[in-house]
């Protein structure tokens, strides 16, 4: 019996966003299994969104996409008019 191997890229669970607004960095741990639609800027204060078109936060803001589209899918609750 053959035995492939398949190379298995780890995903990344750290990003850093950053705030559009004020320029404001902090180092984030992801949720792995879903998408964070909301962030409170810890140096103004403004609540960030995804942009249109993206899941979460951290693929709009971050400095790594979320964890599900590391993976190659979108998020599993994705449905980005229910957020507006």
């Amino acid at each position: 019996m053959n035995q492939r191997s398949y190379a298995v890229t780890p995903i990344v669970a750290e990003s850093t966003l950053t705030c559009p607004y004020c320029g404001h960095a902090e180092h984030e741990t992801m949720p792995v299994d879903t998408c964070q639609y909301f962030y409170k800027c810890a140096g103004c204060g403004e609540l960030l969104r995804p942009k249109a078109g993206d899941c979460c936060v951290f693929c709009s803001y971050g400095s790594q996409p979320c964890p599900p589209v590391q993976q190659g899918q979108r998020c599993a609750d994705d449905a980005a008019g229910d957020r507006a």
